[in-house]
């Protein structure tokens, strides 16, 4: 396989931030999420220690929490509204990092880009590799102002819905790969959220996001990614749709699809949280 690179790289590496932190153009979001079953905050993460003038993000909290799925994209107003009263606006370059391996900061990094946001990376490693870089950090939170317009222009290319995942299933032309580890994929261990059946959508591939890491907990070189996608039986050259368990890891296999120039890969937003729902009606499979 080969990759199609472009021009500008998903990620920025905990050097570049060092540098580029006090820049008049740069928001930095501290995005950590963690599990339900987890028992962890991710507020309270940031509240113990963050990257100095280091936002925070809440993907439970800029949501579309009318909707009975998590965290699921809100809508454009809404995510124009927090966008600003975050400080953050048009012009401005964003990077997302968390504490928990990616969780949220590819899920955040995809948000803006949905939103048509594109000038926004990941810091590659996280706040383990800030701290491994010498980076200062701090316990409380920035003081900003909201002086800048937020455009959306949504881009319905990366977002696929429910019905649209259905038609795709049916037309079977479409590479669906679920981001969930192996156990959860096959059935054989349980969903974290009550109400939730095991197994997957038919048809689809499984690579678990964590194969995507090096043991630093940086995204694994690009020929190492291709390899990785390869075994998981992966195509670049037909349609892809990325899905998980309820839109977040999900996205760390979009981040790792843009860094080998795959920028415009949709997500099934509402994933297995969706699909695998008790009283959804929709097929499941197993092994």
């Amino acid at each position: 396989m080969v990759a199609r690179f472009t021009a500008e790289s998903p990620l920025v590496t905990a050097d570049w931030l060092l540098n580029h932190a006090q820049a008049p153009d740069v928001r930095i979001l501290d995005c950590t999420w963690y599990l339900p079953s987890d028992g962890r905050q991710g507020r309270q993460s940031y509240n113990a220690h963050h990257i100095p003038g280091a936002r925070f993000f809440d993907i439970d909290d800029i949501a579309d929490t009318d909707s009975p799925l998590p965290h699921m994209l809100p809508p454009p107003e809404k995510f124009a509204s927090r966008a600003r009263k975050l400080g953050l606006g048009d012009g401005h370059r964003i990077i997302c990092y968390d504490q928990n391996d990616y969780m949220a900061s590819a899920r955040v990094w995809w948000m803006f880009r949905a939103m048509g946001h594109g000038d926004v990376a990941v810091l590659d490693g996280g706040f383990n590799a800030w701290k491994a870089h010498g980076g200062p950090q701090e316990d409380l939170p920035p003081v900003y102002t909201s002086d800048r317009h937020f455009t959306v222009r949504a881009r319905a290319d990366l977002i696929r819905s429910r019905e649209q995942l259905e038609a795709l299933v049916a037309a079977g032309s479409t590479q669906i790969i679920d981001a969930r580890p192996a156990g959860r994929f096959k059935g054989d261990d349980p969903e974290p959220r009550p109400g939730v059946r095991s197994g997957h959508i038919p048809g689809s591939l499984n690579l678990p996001y964590k194969q995507l890491l090096t043991p630093q907990g940086t995204l694994l070189p690009a020929d190492q990614l291709e390899e990785v996608f390869a075994k998981a039986g992966v195509d670049f050259s037909r349609p892809i749709v990325n899905t998980c368990g309820s839109g977040v890891t999900a996205a760390v296999l979009a981040l790792a699809q843009a860094a080998l120039g795959l920028d415009d890969v949709g997500m099934y937003d509402g994933s297995w949280a969706e699909w695998g729902a008790d009283d959804s009606g929709l097929p499941v499979e197993k092994g």
